[in-house]
């Protein structure tokens, strides 16, 4: 898929949004693609995935053994991505505040993992994510995403493969430009309050 092949995915599902939002980083952007309105047409999602999966190389592709996300934005891009790849789909959750596995879901000791996202930002969530599946047992092998928009900054530890990037400024709260501050941010993502 091309870059604009995925956008006007993005935009058939009324996902590419603009405004003033507030990023579950804390940092604030004119631009906002949700994700969860992309993923709500399964057909959409598999072939965003099935791109997606089509872009590793073919032998980290071989040796994934399992797709683990974090939960909530995660979980359907890492279910189709597993789908994509035909392995196991796992989510980590944040019940005491830090990520781990639960619901039964357990890595064998090596298990080779991609960690899937739906959007990277600033890579906090996703470093986070491939720790605890490190601490589960398994060796996370590459990160993937249906978008990054870190601008290039993520470093997640790991290789990263992205199907877009998505280069939109983000500002600190108390360093907006006029523009932006003079429109009401809203919080859109799963952090919402």
């Amino acid at each position: 898929m091309t870059e604009d092949q995925v956008l006007a995915e993005f935009r058939a599902a009324e996902a590419l949004l603009e405004g003033h939002f507030i990023l579950s980083s804390g940092l604030r952007s004119s631009r906002y693609l949700q994700c969860a309105r992309v993923l709500m047409d399964p057909a959409r999602g598999a072939r965003l995935a099935e791109a997606v999966a089509a872009q590793l190389p073919g032998d980290v592709r071989d040796s994934i053994q399992a797709v683990v996300s974090p939960a909530m934005g995660g979980v359907i891009a890492g279910h189709e991505m597993a789908r994509a790849l035909g392995v196991e789909a796992m989510f980590l959750e944040r019940p005491e505040g830090v990520f781990e596995l639960r619901r039964g879901f357990r890595l064998a000791p090596g298990t080779r993992v991609l960690m899937m996202e739906d959007v990277v930002t600033t890579g906090l969530s996703s470093r986070e994510a491939i720790a605890a599946i490190g601490r589960a047992g398994g060796v996370t092998v590459a990160a993937a995403a249906l978008v990054d928009r870190s601008n290039g900054s993520a470093d997640l530890g790991v290789p990263f493969y992205p199907l877009i990037r998505l280069d939109v400024p983000t500002y600190a709260a108390d360093a907006l430009p006029p523009e932006l501050a003079a429109v009401t941010a809203i919080k859109p993502g799963s952090r919402a309050a």
